[in-house]
């Protein structure tokens, strides 16, 4: 009966990490009414300067980003020698997605004439609040989860600094990046509302999918890390708490790389030729 509890247990804690992986499959489909709407229109010479000047900047920034992973890679060397082998990867993956996040909320400010009186979007139009949220909640999560942790002496400081530091602040860049998405008022020439849409839409959801991923990934190891040691511990009876640490740390690293693979579907610039999609 008991393992008969533990595999329920285990299943169910897996779910939220699979819906939230639907829900971001069912994203793909705004990221193609966007691209489609852009297919449908002709922008004006300055939307096409602000997209040309919006694509440049994603990559420059991306690049700093990859630099900065280098750098994390060097740093780690420094501090761990041989054993900074293992962390070549993730290092190098952090510079990626603060990259990724960094382009966003830098994003240059677009040189087309403004409606007058100015009109914004609403959140919701941009990106689905349930993508939205979650990435608050697991951020939240990891924070609460790496902070516990850590007081508790079972994480070294530096291990500590990073796993608290490094979502924190990649989170503040994505609310950042979120509202200025939000407060741009439209512009006045109808051709290039769709064009704006379409940026204000891919900034939404890389921010959102980066920022999930930078909290996913190192949540799952931590409530991994935990089950483990948990587990051997000696109990009277059945003890549920590691089977549930365990649990969320694999459905915390498998969403975690679900959402990456969404990603790099993100990262792609809006196009001006993309064409409208056909049956």
């Amino acid at each position: 009966m008991g393992r008969l509890i533990a595999v329920v247990l285990f299943i169910a804690v897996l779910v939220p990490g699979v819906l939230l992986a639907r829900a971001w499959a069912l994203a793909a489909g705004r990221r193609a009414v966007a691209a489609a709407a852009v297919g449908f229109t002709t922008p004006t010479p300055e939307g096409l300067a602000v997209v040309a000047r919006q694509a440049q900047h994603g990559r420059r920034v991306r690049r700093l980003g990859l630099l900065l992973g280098v750098a994390a890679i060097g740093a780690s060397i420094a501090v761990f020698a041989e054993a900074s082998v293992f962390l070549w990867l993730p290092a190098l993956v952090l510079g990626l997605l603060l990259g990724v996040v960094l382009a966003e909320a830098t994003r240059p400010r677009s040189r087309w004439r403004t409606s007058s009186p100015a009109r914004r979007p609403r959140q919701s139009e941009l990106i689905s609040l349930v993508l939205l949220w979650s990435m608050r909640a697991v951020v939240a999560a990891e924070l609460v989860v790496a902070v516990l942790m850590w007081r508790r002496g079972e994480l070294p400081d530096s291990v500590g600094w990073v796993a608290v530091a490094v979502p924190l602040v990649a989170w503040v860049l994505a609310e950042v990046a979120l509202l200025r998405a939000l407060v741009r008022p439209l512009p006045a020439e109808g051709a290039d509302v769709p064009v704006d849409e379409a940026l204000r839409t891919w900034t939404a959801h890389l921010v959102a999918a980066a920022v999930s991923v930078l909290a996913l990934l190192p949540l799952g190891a931590l409530l991994l890390a935990a089950g483990i040691d948990l587990g051997d511990r000696v109990t009277e009876g059945i003890d549920l708490l590691p089977v549930a640490l365990v649990a969320g740390g694999f459905a915390g690293l498998a969403a975690g790389l679900a959402l990456a693979v969404f990603l790099v579907t993100w990262l792609k610039p809006v196009r001006v030729d993309d064409r409208a999609l056909t049956t």
